[in-house]
Parts: C-alpha cells; structure tokens; sequence
C-alpha cells in the first residue's frame, strides 16, 4: 500500500495534469429556424451557401475560415478566390463534401430545404440565417463569430453597425415625411413592404413607402399602380452597380411627382438589398436621397 505522501503526490501530480491539458469547450447558438447548433470546437473550415451569407461570415472576421461559396458572392474580393459549389439553389454536393466544412451557413429562405436537409444527413452542422431587422444583421453577426471562434472581432463589427444605425435614427426621428417607392425588380415589377428590411430603411431615412401595407413582403405591382401612389420619389436598384436604367421608364411619366421634380434616384443594390453590415452605408445614401427631395419642395 502507498503511504499518505506517496498517494497524495500521485493524486497532485493526477490534478496538475488537468490543469495543463487544453479544455476545448463546445460553441451553441441558435439559428432563425430556432434550432440549436453546436460544435465541439470553433469551426475552422466554413461554407457559406448564399452572398449574404459570405458577406455576414466575413464580417463576423472568420472570413480566412471559409472554404467554400456560391455563385455572385462578390464581396469582400476575397470571397472571389474561395472555390465556388454552384448557385444558392443549385449546389454540386460531391464538390462541397470534398471540401470538407466542418460548418455550412444557409439561407432560410434562399437555400432549398431538401439540399440543406441532405447535407444534415451527411452529418453536416447547416446554420440557417435570415436577418430581417437592423437588430437582427448585428445579432446574427455576433452568432457567426462565436460558432467560428472570432468573438472579438465580430462583436466589434455587430456594435459598429448596431451605432451606426442609431445613429441615423436620432438623426431623423422627426424628418419631414417623403412617400417613397422603391423598385426591387423590373420584369415583373416589384417593390418591397414595410416589414422587408428595406421597407425599414425607408421608415428609418423618414420615407412613407407608399406599398407598405401589402401583404407580401416583395410584391408584384403595375405601373399604373405607381402612378395613382404618384410617390414624391422612386428610388431603384437596377440590374447593376452602375446601371440606372430601371428610372428611365418613369421619366415618360411627368405627372409623377417624383418625375416632375427628378427625385428619380439609383442606389447600388448591394448596398440594400443584402442584410449585411454594407446595409449602414446604403441607408446613409439611401437617407441623403431623400434630403435631396425634400431640399426642393
């Protein structure tokens, strides 16, 4: 039998041990199906399967993290050099798996179920995300960073964006109302309601969206239907980061009022139309536009 010291150097030498040795803890949260992912350790090798997806990974500072995109994430450049497995809807399987992501980021709405559903039954951990709120891009920036490990720098961002965005509400809090329509799409034509997070960038700049009490969140609308709103000022994306061409068809209409006092305005459409933290620089432009218009009244 150990005598007492023996068996208490043992037991110290048992307890040092465990202190030395690395304690990787387990990473959760939560994604916008309300479905709890959880790592054993920070992802290390990350595959975004939709633009926004790359943007908001890339913000969450695991950018260096990610092997693997989709067709037209373009931003940040980098995301240009990260092998492509095919488009949001359309993904080639066999060339995600060989790229082995320990963590898939999808979109809830983007990415069709059955896909994301068969990379889970490959034992995938699949994050879905789908910010539609201001509050919501910062939150879902702050999710990403803690499943990739990169807290400090993605928290960072998320408060960055979250300021900025108060910011701009103190400062027009009470602005002058201006009706707004915003043109999402061309053919069909479609705009966007009050509840789609661009419809809260008009809310915020003091815009009033004259469609945004439909029901859908991207409806279908006519030009007529344009017209009788005779919005004050139309704001539109177009096809391009340059390309206005969507506003020329509403100079044929002077008795627009938006036409009549060319308040016809192009705002680059990633700058909006992603929830990303690039949403902060699109509102700061999108609400100057409407300075403008009401500069001429």
């Amino acid at each position: 039998m150990l005598n007492v010291s023996r068996r208490l150097t043992i037991i110290g030498a048992a307890v040092l041990a465990l202190w030395q040795t690395p304690v990787v803890a387990e990473v959760c949260a939560v994604d916008d199906t309300g479905k709890e992912v959880c790592l054993e350790q920070p992802a290390s090798r990350i595959a975004a399967l939709s633009p926004g997806a790359t943007e908001l990974v890339w913000a969450a500072g695991a950018g260096e993290k990610v092997v693997a995109v989709v067709s037209f994430s373009d931003y940040p450049e980098a995301a240009t050099n990260v092998p492509s497995v095919g488009s949001h809807t359309r993904m080639d399987m066999e060339r995600l798996m060989e790229l082995q992501p320990d963590l898939v980021i999808g979109w809830v709405t983007g990415n069709p179920p059955e896909q994301l559903e068969a990379l889970a039954d490959l034992g995938l951990p699949v994050f879905s995300i789908e910010p539609r709120t201001f509050e919501a891009v910062s939150h879902t920036i702050e999710r990403l960073a803690t499943l990739a490990g990169t807290e400090e720098e993605g928290f960072a961002e998320a408060e960055r964006f979250r300021r900025g965005i108060a910011k701009l509400e103190r400062q027009y809090r009470n602005a002058e109302p201006v009706p707004v329509f915003y043109q999402v799409w061309d053919e069909p034509m479609m705009t966007v309601n009050d509840e789609h997070l661009i419809g809260k960038v008009i809310t915020l700049c003091g815009g009033v969206n004259v469609f945004g009490d439909l029901d859908r969140l991207v409806p279908r609308i006519s030009a007529e239907a344009v017209i009788g709103a005779n919005p004050e000022a139309i704001l539109a994306g177009g096809m391009g980061e340059e390309n206005r061409h969507w506003l020329t068809r509403w100079e044929a209409f002077p008795g627009i009022e938006a036409t009549a006092k060319d308040n016809l305005y192009f705002i680059p459409p990633s700058l909006v139309q992603r929830p990303t933290p690039r949403m902060l620089e699109g509102s700061q432009l999108f609400c100057r536009k409407l300075d403008n218009a009401r500069a001429k009244r």
